[in-house]
């Protein structure tokens, strides 16, 4: 079965980094869509950014571009997302998404499995 893994959040401060990595396993396919989703308490969940496999394609939603990158080693499934210039309203629960054949991004209507999610906590 498709099992993806999130690791890499933790407490930073304002302004640091963090790379979260998603590990990707259970699939041989080769076109999909790996995403990164975030949701705060009290908050609707939010398409941060996504990349398609086969074309590396990319999103990012407004409030992380230029600060955000996403990318990806295919060889070994294991995607990233790079947060710098971090602020603590990047505060959330950060779950890594496999869009199968799709490219709903940044919706997730079109999001076939769901990893467990890590947390960033950004201090001010």
């Amino acid at each position: 079965e498709v099992q993806l893994v999130e690791s890499g959040g933790g407490l930073v401060q304002a302004g640091g980094s963090l790379r979260l990595s998603c590990a990707a396993s259970g699939f041989t396919f080769d076109d999909y869509t790996i995403g990164w989703f975030r949701q705060a308490p009290g908050k609707e969940r939010e398409g941060v950014s996504c990349i398609n496999t086969l074309d590396g394609d990319i999103y990012y939603a407004d409030s992380v571009k230029g600060r955000f990158t996403i990318s990806g080693d295919n060889a070994k499934n294991t995607f990233y997302l790079q947060m710098n210039s971090l602020k603590p309203e990047d505060t959330a629960v950060y779950y890594c998404t496999l869009d199968e054949y799709g490219r709903s991004c940044p919706s997730s209507s079109g999001v076939d499995y769901w990893g467990k999610g890590t947390l960033v906590t950004v201090s001010s």
